[in-house]
């Protein structure tokens, strides 16, 4: 509703937001009188998660606002990127009901709330236009009140009306708003932060009011499976059709969410001070399940690099669905998630396994992924389906789509700087394919590395530590000898020589990992120069390889090892592994 402007307060120095209201605002004396009464009433709160009203007035016919002017994003910016992590999404929660419980006390209702209504600042969330909308008279097409705040240039037929989305039913009905209208529109908000999905969505205004009045959306845990049963559960209560069995006050809500948010932290806190009580117990726990575990799947090698002179290594399988793609798994940094790609029901997707439970849950929305990589916080995975590189949160949520590859694209690689650069065709005799870099928030993917006379394509790149340089396998079409690179953002030429007919991965502190033959090889490894140092230990053996694609069925992390002793493609074989390996 109106523009705003940044605008410096000469008087008090500081930056303020003015914003300026439309023209025919003041055409109707009686409207300017009731907007400027409730200003008043929203410059008497004073909450730290509501931005400060400073003055209202009018001049030369324009009437205008004087607004604490914030730095940040606006929550519906935010949302385009991807859902949000659930502990962030729970604390932006509970200021924003925080902030609807102080504005009740004083008779406020807000009747707009919607992601493009908060701020995300560095102190947190701030909601904008607070009990503001209600002061202009909506615009009614039958009994359906159309609110002012609705965003210019969105009337044309078959397009969603962005306030839309986050009515509550009373309101497409005409009827009169309260407390609880602003708690359905809560719901909504906090269901998008959590999913990265609308509650309710259509292709048209008939259908969109038909969803919000007649259907539910699908349970948070759906789309997000790590999600609690009383978090789904409070989500469903704020969007609960009739406004009797919703929550009743924000202060409930609030309370009810800070409930959980402290209940999730003790539960990780308490979790985390078992775990580092009773490492030797897991461990020796681990090993024995192994032997009771019958079903092929990938093997992990606990204690990697223990400084131990003899080192203690525990060796257990996780039995996973069938797979097209055995080389598509991937461990999480710090090495205790395994995402892999499996599939049921007919349907490949994206799986998680965190190491210290013993089920994995299936991601929605990641029907057919190939080549899952991690982002370095461990939060993120970038895979490739629908011939799109995606990413999407490890605990759930809506992917998104970061740019256009091909259904041959071969491996990524996501740096802290929150570059990812990926392998987008696997090339072949009559093609050839190149790496390429894509901001980790999506654009248009830039060629990184230059193909040299014979050879075909490169893949399965990995960054090093400092973001710029990386590993990367080139293969070759002619007689010569293709093997592990090191290759540099900044300069698609220069490229040194690792390790011969292998392919391999960086392991921090210090440890280059390569295959040669069916053997997991490994060697000390100076990432700064790029220098391979020593001779080369094996670790494992045999180690499967897709002959087709040149990858290996390894992946690890610096304590935790992942590989698969399969060879390519569908082919199992069950083994026994003792104590010992």
């Amino acid at each position: 509703m109106g523009e705003v402007y940044k605008a410096r307060d000469t008087r008090l120095d500081r930056t303020v937001a003015i914003k300026v209201l439309p023209a025919d605002f003041a055409a109707d004396a009686g409207l300017r009188e009731r907007f400027e009464r409730e200003a008043k009433l929203i410059a008497a709160l004073s909450h730290p998660h509501i931005c400060a009203l400073h003055d209202v007035g009018r001049q030369e016919n324009t009437d205008f606002l004087v607004m604490e002017h914030l730095d940040g994003e606006t929550l519906e910016t935010r949302l385009t990127k991807r859902a949000l992590p659930t502990d962030q999404a729970l604390q932006l929660a509970i200021q924003i009901a925080d902030a609807l419980a102080a504005a009740h006390r004083a008779g406020i209702v807000h009747r707009d709330l919607k992601p493009g209504n908060v701020m995300l600042t560095r102190t947190g969330a701030k909601l904008l236009d607070f009990g503001l909308a209600k002061a202009a008279a909506p615009a009614v097409a039958g009994r359906l009140s159309m609110l002012p705040t609705t965003p210019p240039g969105l009337t044309q037929q078959g397009t969603i009306l962005g306030t839309f989305q986050y009515m509550a039913p009373e309101q497409l009905e005409g009827r009169d708003a309260d407390a609880r209208t602003d708690i359905f529109a809560f719901g909504a908000v906090l269901y998008e932060m959590l999913t990265g999905r609308r509650a309710f969505d259509a292709a048209s205004h008939a259908s969109l009011i038909a969803a919000i009045l007649e259907r539910d959306p699908p349970p948070v845990s759906l789309l997000r499976p790590r999600t609690t049963a009383a978090l789904d559960r409070i989500v469903a209560k704020c969007l609960v059709k009739d406004p009797e069995a919703r929550w009743q006050s924000a202060r409930d809500l609030h309370d009810e969410l800070r409930w959980t948010a402290e209940s999730r932290s003790a539960s990780v806190a308490s979790h985390a001070e078992r775990a580092a009580g009773s490492k030797v117990r897991e461990r020796v726990l681990a090993a024995v399940a192994a032997l009771a575990v019958t079903a092929a799947g990938a093997v992990i090698w606990l204690s990697l690099q223990s400084p131990a002179p003899e080192p203690i290594v525990t060796r257990f399988e996780i039995p996973t669905p069938p797979t097209t793609t055995a080389t598509s798994f991937a461990l999480s940094p710090d090495g205790r998630q395994l995402a892999y790609v499996a599939t049921t029901d007919g349907q490949s997707r994206l799986w998680i396994r965190p190491l210290n439970e013993t089920s994995a849950h299936a991601l929605a929305g990641t029907e057919g992924a190939t080549y899952p990589f991690w982002a370095p916080d461990g939060r993120t995975i970038g895979f490739f389906a629908e011939s799109k590189l995606k990413r999407v949160d490890f605990d759930g949520g809506a992917p998104q789509v970061l740019t256009d590859t091909t259904p041959q694209a071969r491996g990524g690689t996501w740096s802290a700087e929150d570059v990812i650069l990926f392998a987008p065709d696997s090339g072949n005799f009559r093609t050839t394919s190149v790496l390429v870099r894509v901001p980790a928030s999506g654009g248009t993917p830039v060629a990184v590395t230059r193909l040299t006379e014979g050879e075909r394509s490169h893949r399965w790149p990995q960054f090093l530590p400092d973001g710029r340089s990386f590993l990367f396998f080139s293969a070759i079409a002619g007689p010569e000898i293709q093997g592990v690179y090191r290759g540099s953002l900044d300069d698609s030429t220069q490229r040194r020589v690792l390790a011969t007919d292998a392919s391999g991965l960086f392991v921090l502190p210090d440890h280059f990992l390569f295959v040669r033959g069916d053997a997991l090889m490994t060697a000390r490894f100076d990432a700064a120069s790029g220098t391979v140092i020593g001779e080369p230990l094996a670790i494992a053996q045999p180690i499967g390889r897709d002959a087709g694609t040149f990858s290996d069925m390894f992946s690890a992390s610096p304590d935790v090892l992942a590989y698969r002793s399969t060879g390519g493609g569908q082919r199992r074989q069950l083994v026994w592994v003792d104590r010992a390996g």
